[in-house]
């Protein structure tokens, strides 16, 4: 397979080495490109096998084969341009999260991959089939829960907004025009992935949302600083059984409140707790006995040596080899970040939202 990486930034870095953990390392090839010299020296350094590119439209300029993949891995405003032109290069895509800035741009390079035959992925998977996950989706697909009537998934931290607390060197994902949105756009999208593998909902409603920006003595002033910093939202997941599940969500990655999480589904017989992320590998299945609640404990840790960051890359390209796997694409993946997108407009015209897939 051919992987043409746009961008030689660390993300892209990070998607190089999944690359080399693939099997039938002999048929692969990386070619990267990026306009800035040093970037891409150093990129050349890491992985001296890449072919090296100053211009994305150059590297893209060769035929292509069928089972080419392009990797997006630069900066939320630029994923419309870049992608649009690797699909039109006759190429599978696969970009980073947010997928796009909006709706029209999400509803458009759906367009442009159907037009093109190709698909149309993104990295929002890292946390797709981590055991722990799969063990709480076998419990709620297994009727043990009873009736699921409610799901609370809430991460709330103090302080760790990207271009403050986290990588401050990188200030443009303070300003809403080149990062589309805050912390909606950041954590949301593997959010909703979750939530989306493990309902397969039909429709979803916003039933009211809000959005904030916490204030601190640490804000930068010298820069545009117009994203927020916190949500929250009540969802309606309709499925396609015709029941309704109703979802607390919140995130936060500056607040002045208390932090804390707290993943779990609750059903008319039982309940299960985990975290789909890094916090805890416990998982808490909860049910009755004899009047008295009774848990049940389960520590499952993810194995390796595939890891979160590798799954885009490998999941990828078992879809694009026409083998099973949970690659989020096309309409999918629209749909997921539209997800996205209806929580803002909820917010900001302060009613609910339906989006149906």
């Amino acid at each position: 397979m051919r992987f043409y990486l746009v961008g030689a930034g660390v993300i892209n870095r990070t998607h190089a080495e999944a690359i080399y953990k693939l099997e039938d390392q002999s048929s692969i090839e990386i070619k990267v490109a990026d306009p800035n010299p040093a970037a891409l020296a150093s990129f050349a350094e890491q992985f001296p096998q890449a072919v090296t590119f100053t211009d994305a439209k150059e590297m893209l300029s060769e035929e292509p084969q069928a089972e080419d993949i392009v990797i997006i891995g630069t900066p939320p405003f630029t994923h419309f341009p870049l992608s649009k032109m690797a699909l039109e290069s006759g190429r599978h895509t696969l970009c980073e999260k947010p997928l796009v800035m909006n709706r029209e741009e999400a509803e458009g390079l759906l367009e442009i991959a159907k037009a093109n035959n190709r698909m149309l992925g993104c990295c929002s998977v890292r946390f797709l089939q981590v055991p722990k996950t799969e063990q709480v989706k076998s419990i709620l697909n297994s009727g043990e829960l009873g009736d699921v009537y409610k799901i609370s998934f809430v991460f709330r931290g103090q302080r760790g907004r990207p271009g403050v607390e986290w990588q401050p060197q990188s200030r443009w994902f303070l300003d809403k025009s080149k990062a589309a949105g805050g912390i909606v756009m950041d954590w949301g999208p593997y959010d909703f992935t979750i939530l989306n593998d493990l309902l397969q909902p039909e429709s979803i409603e916003v039933a009211a949302a809000w959005v904030a920006k916490p204030e601190t003595e640490a804000d930068p002033t010298d820069v545009v600083y117009d994203i927020e910093g916190a949500v929250g939202a009540m969802l309606k997941f309709q499925q396609a059984d015709g029941k309704s599940v109703w979802v607390q969500y919140e995130r936060a990655s500056c607040t002045h409140g208390e932090p804390y999480f707290t993943v779990e589904i609750e059903g008319t017989r039982g309940a299960v707790k985990w975290s789909p992320y890094f916090e805890t590998d416990q998982v808490l299945v909860k049910s009755d006995k004899n009047g008295e609640v009774i848990t049940k404990e389960d520590t499952i840790a993810y194995p390796g040596p595939i890891g979160y960051m590798d799954h885009p890359v490998h999941f990828f390209a078992q879809k694009v080899k026409g083998q099973q796997s949970p690659a989020i694409v096309n309409e999918q993946a629209i749909f997921n970040f539209l997800c996205l997108q209806s929580i803002y407009d909820s917010a900001n015209g302060q009613k609910p939202v339906v989006l149906k897939k």
